[in-house]
């Protein structure tokens, strides 16, 4: 009969793990099954198949198993959501320069993200952030949406390959902080990119 480990933290059975006792790893595995597949959902958006990065995202939660230390790291969760995080946008990436995907036929301007700068709150589609609150109106929305592969091309044009990696994690409903550690840049830089997209944007459709 398996060993029952729900009574156990995950960073106390990895060390367990590491001691060699057997059953732990496909016990973690299948215990974070289900953020794999809510990663891979939200992940969908860049154009990769479901499958795929639910495999991807596996291999993440395999090499955090492996990888994971209790004495440099934070909690064992918050290291497998980097892992996996990481994991499926390498693939997303690669998949690309494989199959040589355009910017404009993966991004959906209107995936729903955060109007809040900490990635809480309300949320609505991008290119409504994306337009002045002020000139909005269900004529110039309907406008928007109509040249909606113009500002897709304006995003291929204006946006440096980092704020592409940005704006690509930013539709997948990440803060920017998650997008930091997934790209491995500095929070700084990265909120800072973030409001540049915004800038550039909000200009390139006036």
């Amino acid at each position: 009969m398996p060993n029952d480990y729900s009574g156990h933290s995950d960073e106390e059975l990895l060390i367990r793990l590491r001691d060699g006792e057997q059953g732990i790893t496909d016990y973690i595995m299948n215990k974070y099954k289900n953020l794999v597949r809510s990663k891979a959902k939200s992940m969908y958006i860049l154009g990769a198949d479901s499958e795929d990065l639910i495999q991807e995202g596996m291999i993440g939660l395999f090499k955090a198993i492996r990888d994971y230390d209790s004495g440099r790291d934070a909690s064992f969760f918050t290291f497998a959501d980097l892992c996996v995080s990481r994991q499926m946008y390498t693939a997303v990436q690669a998949s690309r320069r494989q199959k040589h995907i355009p910017l404009n036929n993966y991004i959906s301007l209107y995936g729903n993200v955060s109007t809040n700068r900490d990635g809480e709150g309300e949320e609505e589609a991008l290119v409504n952030v994306l337009t002045d609150d002020s000139d909005l109106n269900p004529e110039a929305l309907m406008i928007d949406r109509e040249n909606v592969d113009r500002l897709e091309m304006l995003i291929e044009r204006e946006l440096s390959a980092f704020e592409k990696q940005v704006l690509d994690l930013y539709l997948t409903g990440m803060k920017y902080q998650q997008i930091a550690k997934v790209l491995g840049k500095d929070e700084k830089s990265t909120d800072n990119a973030l409001q540049r997209i915004k800038t550039k944007l909000r200009r390139a459709m006036k």
